[in-house]
């Protein structure tokens, strides 16, 4: 089940105390932050050596991984971080994402996935944002059939800390198919509504 949404990019700011007093230290806050469809899309490139770039905006989707005909996606997702204060310290950070279809490679139960963070132009992907090199990464992890038509939560902690450090303005992430030997699969994620778009939270203080 997905985390209640409501209009606007920056779903809502809520402050809860962990402990007695007023001691601001003691001070924990959640925000939620919709990822920018202007700015998301994937880029494909083909067995021809061809790139094809696609923003959300006009695609309503994510792709990444390998295709039937060979292509091979990555997805790129931006979160504004404006509603972070760049002194925060960050507690925990998931990325929810819902997922509309899965495929896997002959063999495999799962599509082996990693995530990247990266840098791109929020103005409009292009084919050099296909390979360029991570700021970091997180530890790999699956997408599965069973995970089609529900939310999926991934935990972004590391990502969004090292985001912080270097005063990003925006986390920006790339998915892609992680190549251990073998590996194949497709998946597509929803970007069209603000429902199923996907979503960053964070946990602070």
């Amino acid at each position: 089940m997905g985390k209640l949404r409501t209009l606007g990019i920056i779903i809502g700011l809520l402050a809860i105390l962990a402990g007695c007093g007023d001691d601001d230290d003691d001070e924990v806050f959640l925000v939620d932050i919709l990822s920018d469809p202007g700015a998301d899309g994937d880029i494909g490139l083909t067995l021809e050596g061809t790139y094809q770039v696609s923003q959300a905006s006009s695609t309503g989707n994510l792709l990444f991984g390998i295709d039937p005909d060979g292509t091979e996606f990555r997805a790129f997702v931006d979160f504004p971080l404006g509603a972070v204060p760049l002194e925060a310290e960050i507690l925990v950070a998931d990325v929810e994402v819902y997922v509309n279809d899965v495929e896997y490679g002959f063999g495999f139960s799962a599509v082996p996935t990693l995530l990247e963070m990266v840098s791109f132009p929020i103005t409009g992907l292009t084919p050099d944002d296909f390979d360029s090199a991570p700021i970091a990464s997180r530890a790999p992890f699956d997408f599965f059939r069973s995970d089609i038509n529900s939310y999926v939560l991934i935990e972004v902690t590391s990502l969004m800390r090292e985001a912080q450090v270097q005063g990003l303005s925006d986390l920006q992430l790339r998915f892609l198919l992680d190549f251990v030997p073998g590996a194949a699969g497709f998946v597509e994620l929803d970007d069209e509504s603000e429902s199923r778009a996907p979503l960053l939270t964070v946990e602070y203080r």
